[in-house]
């Protein structure tokens, strides 16, 4: 048996650095949350980052040796866990730390090379080629400007989150009909 996570509403954004996946996560959360969809963000990085302030108790603490560390209080919380030596992590890895039974849908921005429903986003004034067909994950394409050609999946104005979100939202309502293992 094939080890993952099993899960229906997935869908991540993938295109190269600098594209702007985080721009349009930041126009098409709130959109969706107005709609009443419950929305969890998986993002990965390359590069080294920390979410901690040095000073601070908690920082102190993981430096002292405390791994993992949990800070809490009414107005959030976040799990630390250092990873040195690690490999890259992977997406089920992560998804399998959320309480999936609470959220309507996962968005990911990253992990563009694991298998799991994406739309492609694509500036063609960037010079850089679609990944799409080659990734066969790829649903859509948002695309910014004109030519945007014909493709057999649809084609979704990268300048119009609203149309986006909509798309997204069909999208979820397809997913009741079919769910997508993440591989570990």
């Amino acid at each position: 048996m094939n080890s993952g996570i099993l899960f229906r509403k997935i869908l991540g954004l993938a295109a190269p650095s600098g594209t702007g996946k985080t721009t349009l996560l930041v126009e098409l959360i709130p959109l969706l949350r107005e709609r009443g969809f419950r929305v969890a963000l998986i993002k990965h990085t390359h590069h080294d980052f920390d979410i901690d302030t040095p000073g601070k108790d908690s920082f102190r603490l993981r430096l002292a040796g405390a791994n993992p560390v949990l800070v809490g209080s009414r107005h959030r919380w976040a799990l630390m866990k250092e990873t040195p030596g690690q490999d890259e992590p992977v997406l089920a890895d992560l998804i399998a730390h959320l309480h999936r039974e609470e959220l309507d849908l996962i968005l990911v921005e990253g992990f563009k090379h694991e298998r799991f429903p994406k739309i492609e986003i694509h500036r063609p004034s960037l010079g850089k080629a679609l990944l799409y067909p080659e990734d066969p994950s790829i649903i859509a394409i948002a695309i910014d400007g004109k030519g945007q050609g014909t493709h057999p999946i649809p084609v979704l104005d990268l300048n119009r989150p609203s149309m986006i979100a909509g798309f997204i939202v069909d999208f979820l309502g397809d997913c009741r009909k079919r769910i997508y293992r993440i591989a570990r």
